[in-house]
């Protein structure tokens, strides 16, 4: 593999990440804005994925498709955890940012999984799917 190869890699993997984790953090303000945690928004949240990975990141295509499925799993796992530490800083009175430093990863993640219900796990499987087909299919010509 040549350096531009894995450069150009290197830079899709991150762009992927960066989105997922953004629409994760824009999730975490609507479901702390409405006071529920709307697992629904997995659906808008993976066809928004899949737009963005296909018209930047990756012409359509296999790969165009798993990158927008696990940009929208990294988001619904970014966003379980985002509000167990929005729950925390709450219950303790702290700040979120000195909330989450405290806990640690690994029991934000403990959390976060406690917390899920089979609804999310659906909703965040339904938002895959839809961001895979979304970022799979080719564009329709005009």
């Amino acid at each position: 593999m040549s350096v531009r190869t894995v450069s150009l890699l290197v830079f899709v993997l991150f762009s992927a990440a960066m989105l997922g984790l953004a629409a994760g953090a824009v999730w975490m303000v609507m479901a702390l804005y409405l006071r529920h945690p709307l697992p629904w928004l997995a659906l808008p949240i993976g066809a928004l994925l899949a737009w963005a990975i296909r018209a930047g990141v990756r012409p359509a295509g296999t790969s165009a498709a798993l990158l927008a499925a696990g940009a929208t799993l990294l988001a619904a796992f970014y966003v379980n955890m985002l509000i167990a530490g929005v729950l925390i800083a709450g219950n303790m009175g702290m700040g979120l940012i000195e909330a989450m430093r405290t806990a640690g990863l690994g029991m934000l993640w403990h959390l976060a999984r406690m917390a899920l219900s089979p609804a999310d796990l659906g909703y965040a499987a339904l938002g895959m799917l839809l961001a895979a087909w979304l970022a799979w299919r080719k564009p329709r010509r005009r």
